[in-house]
């Protein structure tokens, strides 16, 4: 009965060697499912602590840009160039900052704007479209006719300025993407604001 007894424990101790031996350490992921970029957060999703840290992890020593860590060259009225760092990781809230004030009309929910933007796309860094050189967007402020983040980045832009504005996911194109844009991507922007009025 001894013996019985010592041969369950050499048994169970090789068993123990075998799953360790390998060499591999044990996955945090379920199967199928790894990290996506930028990662997204679902309004009330419990997960997206662990899922965030785990995409983080890679980057740990990085910090999150901010709207001063993206370059903007070009003035007023001209298509701008963007060049978007290496050195830090997209901003998960939403960022704004004027590169030209403007002297005009004071944008707020309700008045009809007239904008001319240029897209780039954070995770691979290409500009996607403009309306430099066409006709000015319209739309009017804070009716949902466009994305989140232009509604509430856009407020209090005046008539003449240029405003960056950096877009995280769940205030732009979210889960689905749109076109060329892929889902979950963080969206950047440089508007001119042609015509605020209202």
């Amino acid at each position: 009965m001894r013996n019985a007894g010592k041969i369950v424990l050499v048994v169970a101790a090789a068993l123990g060697l075998a799953a360790c031996s390998n060499g591999q350490e044990p996955s945090s992921y379920p199967p199928g499912n790894g990290p996506t970029y930028p990662a997204p957060n679902p309004a009330g999703a419990t997960s997206a602590s662990s899922a965030s840290s785990a995409a983080a992890a890679p980057t740990a020593q990085q910090h999150e840009c901010t709207a001063d860590d993206i370059k903007v060259t070009g003035d007023y009225g001209s298509k701008p160039t963007v060049t978007i760092p290496d050195t830090c990781t997209a901003p998960t809230k939403l960022l704004t900052k004027d590169l030209k004030a403007g002297s005009g009309a004071e944008a707020k929910a309700g008045s009809a704007l007239q904008m001319n933007y240029d897209l780039y796309t954070w995770s691979d860094k290409k500009d996607q479209q403009n309306s430099f050189g066409s006709q000015p967007f319209s739309f009017t402020l804070g009716q949902g006719t466009v994305i989140t983040g232009w509604d509430q980045g856009l407020v209090g832009i005046k008539q003449g300025g240029r405003r960056l504005l950096v877009v995280p996911p769940q205030l732009g194109y979210g889960a689905s993407g749109q076109q060329t844009i892929k889902p979950n991507e963080t969206l950047v922007f440089v508007v001119d604001a042609v015509g605020v009025t209202g």
